[in-house]
């Protein structure tokens, strides 16, 4: 099935979970958050967030800076 993943169209396997994503996109678990369909996932729930067939999915990394 295609989701969006941060704008681009991609494949993942039917009953992916963010979990999944993040891990076959090769993201580190830590200093990353998800958004699903525009709302903010906690870390918590990604083993049990199923994505869905065109799903949008938003990874984005902890910057630091001033």
């Amino acid at each position: 099935m295609n989701i969006t993943v941060n704008g681009h169209e991609q494949a993942v396997p039917p009953d992916a979970t963010i979990t999944d994503l993040v891990e076959a996109m090769g993201m580190p678990s830590r200093g990353i958050a998800v958004a699903l369909d525009q709302a903010v996932v906690p870390r918590s729930a990604w083993p049990h967030t199923v994505l869905v067939s065109g799903a949008r999915v938003d990874v984005v990394t902890a910057m630091q800076g001033g």
